[in-house]
């Protein structure tokens, strides 16, 4: 089987400037980095420039959905601003040469519907279709994520967001599966991948508690064996969060040393380990 490509999300590193992240991601071995989905504060150029000096790629965008980002909202104002924004997006990986926008349908933290169901979701399928249209003559591809219920009602399980990429009619993306959430949601997280394989343009992996895989409870050698199976071939990206309810405060208040320097090691090197053993099997 051909290796991995492994990416880390820029999140994790709260507060810290983007060169001292790539600096420590390439230091560890993964092949990209996934950056943080604020095209106004970020800049696009100096982040290309850093990560090739670094030797490594940047493998996606993971937007940021609050109240204000919303594509589900009942306020066509909200809906426009958050599809533009969307786009802006796209146009900030387009420039850092990432192939990949994390796109979700609402805001995260918004646990109650603010229209009908049916409302909510032709608002959602005209917001990403035309987020979609955008992107695809730039080469970035949109992946539909999903979250778990304590942060979403909208789309927690892989069936859900393949039903509702299928309805953008786009082709250019897929959806997306975090082992944390999966953990939360899906019956089986192998089986959920096996099943939407063919629709699968990225991963998030965490563990049960959001650290490290190897610092929780999932066993990730079947999580991997049905990756291999479906023939995936995109980044598997660390998204690893505080054990909190409120998990940038836990950041901002400090005492999380562990996202930094031991998480990045012990991530690739346990999930490197997980390969190893497939392959020798």
């Amino acid at each position: 089987m051909a290796p991995f490509r492994y990416a880390y999300n820029a999140l994790v590193y709260f507060g810290e400037d983007i060169a001292d992240s790539i600096d420590r991601v390439a230091r560890f071995g993964y092949d990209a980095i996934e950056v943080v989905g604020e095209p106004t504060t970020l800049d696009a150029k100096r982040i290309k420039r850093l990560a090739d000096d670094a030797g490594i790629a940047v493998s996606s965008v993971c937007s940021i959905y609050t109240a204000e980002r919303d594509l589900a909202h009942p306020d066509p104002a909200v809906r426009t601003s958050t599809v533009q924004y969307v786009k802006d997006v796209a146009d900030f990986a387009a420039a850092m040469g990432a192939e990949t926008v994390i796109v979700h349908p609402t805001a995260c933290m918004k646990t109650q519907a603010l229209a009908s169901a049916a409302d909510e979701r032709r608002w959602a399928v005209e917001g990403i279709r035309a987020a979609g249209e955008h992107a695809a003559p730039l080469g970035v591809n949109l992946s539909l994520e999903c979250w778990n219920r304590y942060e979403t009602y909208f789309m927690n399980r892989l069936e859900q967001a393949a039903s509702l990429w299928r309805e953008t009619g786009l082709t250019n993306g897929g959806i997306q599966g975090d082992t944390f959430h999966m953990g939360l949601e899906e019956a089986s997280i192998p089986e959920a991948f096996r099943q939407h394989g063919s629709m699968l343009q990225h991963v998030h992996l965490a563990d049960s508690n959001r650290a490290a895989p190897g610092a929780g409870h999932l066993d990730f050698v079947p999580i991997v064996q049905a990756l291999v199976d479906v023939g995936y071939q995109g980044y598997l990206s660390f998204e690893l969060l505080p054990a909190s309810a409120d998990p940038f405060g836990a950041m901002k208040a400090g005492g999380q040393e562990a996202f930094f320097d031991r998480y990045t090691e012990q991530a690739i090197r346990y999930m490197k380990a997980v390969e190893a053993q497939i392959a020798a099997a």
